[in-house]
């Protein structure tokens, strides 16, 4: 009895401890509830804001009630706080400035954690220097001084871009200003003119507050020049400026280049700077610089030539071309014909002076790659964009307030860019990228393109009038060079921006009818061999009209397709080899397009081409241009069609014009739209008698503000 008594007991007893074991597990303590904030210190300048993030752990409740200085939400002393921990400092630096920012769990409000915001006030950022000058390939140390902040430091921008851009310049982090290999342009929405650029330093404590610098980037072509000056440079007629009031108007350009006739040395430049539109008599002063550059004042410029001969544009016989010549004077100008930046060679990352190819120059081409050297711009690369161009270009009489007229030309030359130049740069020499071989005179332009005379005409023209055999000749190399500057970065970013091919999407309804066109007539379209897919997609050669699309293999000859189809455009895409075949969906078909390379702004043309192009052009430009709207109509590329001839219309934008036919006598169409041609208009700078300079004014040297890198 005894024996089962004991055994009962310790079973018992063993039961209650392991019983009491379990109890002791289920009764653990719960986890501790913890509370941070991120950050754990801030500046805020006034009226600025911070956000502030709190963790919790240890309850599945994270929620929290935030407090500046233990009010909750805070008050417009210490600064307010949102319920998602957005701080708002206040308008006033409080006392003491440093307020406490507490989180605090809404689990367990004995649970907590602060942190500390120092309230400062508004950055007041200023960048010296203020205005500043800095010459193209040159560079500028800027400054930033920040007050009300306890942080100096600053992010740099140049027009609004952290780091700046090769159009504008590029600034480091430490505020070294590299300025563009280009002067920066923009347009008035009727010609390009040059800009000035803004170095911006932004406070990284008070994002919100900035200070910034105007700079003005300038050619050296603006320099006055001491000893033999170069070309390519500022100059004008001496009594080239008006009167008006208490306001004195000035105008200036380029004087272009240097030729020989008849043992003479000349300046080549327009009419409208040497001759002012036909208003001057020979003999007057040509100075260098030009009054736009020497604050329309004679007092710091050199008499370079006297005015000899000119073209009349208004009383002149077809072809007309905007063309003087000034007679040297002795001892004033290079005798080498010496352009600047147009040298063969580039130096220490900058282009050299040099001389174009000495003769009578040659043709200019259809895609033939250019270049010109100008008072404004300087030294600038492009492409030509169309040949045979007859035109109509809008002039004004004397300086800024004679009266208007318009001088129509024929056998035009059309380069690609509006920036190509600016006002001020009318008189240079445009030549040959690969040669240096002069083969226009610019003149005026549109806000996408620039226009010279062919200088087969302005030799012509300014043939000896008691000879007409003996015409003048560009002094210069007795070899051919390249320019060399348009190998740079700088230029051949600014070349590539203005041969940027712009598209215009149609509506969704006209493709709808483009891809209906297409469907219907795809099994003709596909049974050319050389085509793998048909698209829909947008014409280049129509901005905003619809076409049908031909993938084509990449030197297939694709000269049996159709330029249009039921009245629908085609434009062939080339491509080495495409991932799709046949007839395509809209998406499939844009997907496609957007593998291929981006079509290029203008193709070489074979001279059969130029050929029948000019035949048609021949039949048909007096009728084109009396059309309103009209104001140009020349031999190009066909976008649509690369290697094929197009009969290139320039529209005035917004001026309704006739419809265009898709072809004309079986030759592709292409329409590009513009502001006016015009000439001479932006050539000036107007000018109170007690003001400051009307456009900076430099030496021959860059000023003590910029360095040469």
């Amino acid at each position: 009895m005894r024996r089962l008594l004991w055994v009962f007991l310790f079973a018992f007893t063993g039961f209650f401890l392991s019983a009491c074991s379990g109890a002791g597990r289920s009764n653990t303590a719960p986890p501790q509830i913890s509370v941070t904030i991120s950050p754990t210190s801030a500046s805020v300048a006034t009226g600025q804001t911070k956000q502030f993030t709190a963790t919790v752990t240890g309850s599945s409740n994270t929620g929290v009630t935030w407090r500046v200085n233990g009010v909750t939400g805070g008050n417009s002393t210490a600064g307010t706080i949102s319920t998602s921990g957005l701080y708002i400092a206040p308008n006033a630096v409080p006392n003491p400035a440093t307020v406490t920012i507490t989180a605090v769990s809404q689990a367990d409000s004995s649970k907590s954690f602060s942190a500390s915001a120092t309230i400062t006030s508004q950055a007041n950022v200023t960048v010296a220097p203020n205005p500043a000058t800095v010459e193209v390939f040159a560079s500028q140390q800027f400054t930033a001084t920040v007050n009300g902040q306890p942080s100096a430091a600053v992010t740099w921008q140049v027009n609004g871009v952290t780091g700046g851009s090769t159009p504008t310049g590029t600034i480091s982090s430490t505020g070294l200003y590299n300025a563009p290999h280009s002067v920066p342009t923009t347009s008035t929405g009727s010609q390009s003119v040059t800009t000035t650029v803004t170095v911006t330093a932004v406070s990284q404590a008070s994002p919100s507050s900035s200070g910034s610098a105007a700079v003005t980037v300038f050619a050296p072509n603006q320099n006055r020049q001491f000893g033999l000056i170069k070309l390519g440079t500022t100059g004008g007629n001496a009594k080239d400026s008006s009167t008006g009031g208490t306001t004195i108007t000035c105008c200036g350009g380029t004087l272009g280049a240097l030729v020989s006739r008849g043992g003479n040395q000349y300046i080549l430049s327009n009419n409208h700077v040497l001759a002012r539109s036909d208003l001057a008599t020979p003999s007057d002063n040509i100075i260098q610089p030009g009054l736009v550059d020497a604050n329309c004042s004679t007092g710091g410029t050199t008499v370079v030539a006297q005015l000899s001969q000119f073209f009349n544009l208004e009383t002149g016989s077809p072809p007309k071309v905007d063309a003087a010549l000034a007679q040297v004077v002795a001892g004033t100008v290079d005798l080498l014909g010496t352009i600047l930046e147009l040298g063969g060679t580039n130096s220490g990352g900058m282009p050299t002076d040099g001389p174009p190819h000495a003769g009578s120059g040659v043709a200019a081409t259809v895609n033939r790659p250019v270049a010109k050297s100008g008072r404004s711009t300087g030294l600038t690369c492009s492409t030509v964009l169309a040949t045979s161009v007859a035109t109509s270009v809008q002039y004004q009489k004397g300086c800024g307030t004679g009266s208007t007229f318009t001088v129509n030309y024929t056998n035009q030359v059309l380069v690609a860019g509006g920036n190509f130049s600016a006002a001020g740069d009318s008189g240079s020499l445009i030549v040959t990228q690969d040669a240096a071989d002069p083969v226009a005179l610019l003149y005026g332009g549109s806000d996408t393109d620039s226009v010279g005379n062919p200088i087969s005409d302005v030799l012509t023209a300014l043939a000896d009038p008691a000879n007409p055999s003996v015409k003048p000749v560009f002094v210069g190399a007795s070899a051919t060079h390249l320019v060399a500057a348009c190998s740079l970065p700088g230029p051949q970013a600014a070349m590539a921006t203005r041969l940027v091919l712009q598209k215009v999407a149609p509506s969704s309804d006209a493709i709808s009818r483009a891809a209906a066109v297409r469907d219907l007539h795809a099994p003709e379209l596909m049974a050319h061999p050389e085509v793998q897919a048909l698209g829909v997609g947008t014409s280049l050669d129509h901005p905003g009209e619809p076409a049908i699309l031909f993938f084509v293999a990449k030197g297939q000859p694709h000269t049996n397709l159709p330029a249009e189809v039921d009245g629908i455009r085609t434009r062939i895409v080339e491509g080495e080899l495409f991932a799709r075949f046949g007839v395509l969906s809209a998406a499939d078909s844009a997907a496609l397009e957007q593998a291929t390379a981006p079509a290029p702004l203008v193709t070489f043309l074979s001279d059969a081409e130029v050929a029948r192009a000019r035949g048609v052009h021949a039949q048909h430009v007096e009728e084109l241009m009396q059309q309103p709207g009209v104001q140009g109509v020349g031999i190009t590329s066909s976008a649509d069609s690369p290697g094929e001839a197009a009969l290139m219309i320039f529209l005035i934008r917004g001026v309704a014009h006739p419809p265009i036919p898709q072809q004309i006598d079986g030759l592709r169409t292409r329409l590009r739209e513009s502001s006016r041609f015009r000439a001479g208009f932006g050539d000036r700078a107007p000018q109170s008698p007690c003001s400051l300079r009307a456009a900076p004014t430099h030496s021959s040297k860059p000023s003590g503000a910029s360095t040469k890198p």
